[in-house]
């Protein structure tokens, strides 16, 4: 099992699903960077909804890589305490299978040597380790005027109102960000709270989508292949659990179009920049950025019927951002004076 992302900035998770604490590691970051302890510990506060019936998650420990709030180049490394740990008599586990989850994969994959009740949890675990990683390269990037933002698309079958992929602003991410339900329109964020708890009381789950969007993210980020921006990003996405899918500006609904449709017609915007009147290629093309704004849609399946998570949705928005953030703050240290 890896539980290492590694580019120009590699991620790593320490400590097992049951352990008392987990931990991150983040090496390659650049020095001299402000970390603002509040604004990380607001990040991780947004992964567990209250309107959602979340629990408060706890602060970080930082052990090394930042003194007096700066990034000393030094890989920083936090440990949190983790919270879903409880005392457990050791009884012996069988590989039964249980709707939704990994029981008897896992017990075959690792031939029985698991812990396969505990081990089935153990990517749930590490969804705070992704977001301190997120938090740190958000606001990186944040001082260099690049923002990320995402929220609910859709739970079940509400969807709320989409990004204008041509239109984003720093201020329309930024103004979804302090909601205690990360919507666009209030209304349909009401509808899908009443369909979450409808979910719960007839022992159902529900799943969704999310999503995000990078704005004044420059021209020229990423490369071709394998080594393609969206090919970071995707990878950091699907190290979320319970994601199904992902797609890329006009994404699947494109194989239904016609070229003259899917093509994004080019002008000179006032500045001197070349933009795009529409965003089919959600800002980029042949794995590196056109400098339009970046759009994803990611889905969350619905979790396993009877756990204690009733829809995983809420919580994904944030680590879908953190993902992102990681990603580009990745791509962006070989962009020309970026530091």
């Amino acid at each position: 099992m890896s539980l290492i992302w590694n580019n120009n900035i590699s991620v790593s998770y320490f400590g097992e699903a049951h352990d008392p604490v987990i931990g991150v590691t983040i090496a390659g970051l650049p020095e001299g960077e402000h970390i603002d302890a509040e604004a990380l510990i607001s990040f991780l506060k947004r992964i567990a909804p209250k309107s959602c019936g979340g629990t408060s998650v706890p602060s970080p420990r930082i052990m090394s890589g930042i003194r007096n709030d700066r990034t000393t180049g030094a890989p920083l490394c936090a440990i949190l305490k983790n919270c879903g740990v409880e005392e457990e008599v050791d009884e012996p586990q069988s590989p039964s299978l249980r709707a939704g989850n990994a029981d008897y994969t896992g017990a075959v994959r690792y031939k029985g040597y698991c812990d396969v009740k505990k081990a089935a949890h153990a990517p749930e675990r590490f969804v705070s380790a992704l977001c301190v990683a997120g938090a740190v390269c958000g606001q990186i990037l944040e001082r260099r005027g690049i923002y990320t933002g995402a929220h609910i698309a859709a739970i079940h079958n509400i969807k709320d109102n989409p990004f204008d992929p041509v239109n984003i602003s720093r201020d329309g991410i930024l103004s979804i960000r302090i909601k205690d339900l990360p919507v666009i329109s209030d209304r349909k964020g009401w509808i899908m709270l009443e369909d979450i708890s409808m979910a719960a009381e007839c022992g159902e789950s529900l799943g969704g989508v999310v999503e995000c969007a990078s704005v004044n993210v420059p021209c020229g980020v990423g490369s071709p292949v394998f080594d393609g921006l969206e090919n970071n990003i995707a990878s950091l996405v699907f190290g979320i659990p319970g994601i199904a899918g992902i797609e890329f500006g006009a994404g699947f609904s494109s194989a239904a179009m016609v070229g003259s449709q899917y093509s994004d017609g080019s002008f000179t915007d006032g500045k001197g920049y070349s933009v795009t009147k529409t965003n089919s290629h959600g800002g980029i093309i042949g794995g590196i950025s056109s400098g339009m704004p970046i759009t994803l849609r990611a889905a969350v399946k619905p979790p396993k019927i009877g756990g204690d998570c009733v829809c995983a949705v809420p919580g994904a928005v944030v680590c879908v951002e953190a993902a992102v953030n990681i990603a580009l703050l990745s791509n962006m240290l070989d962009y020309p004076n970026f530091c």
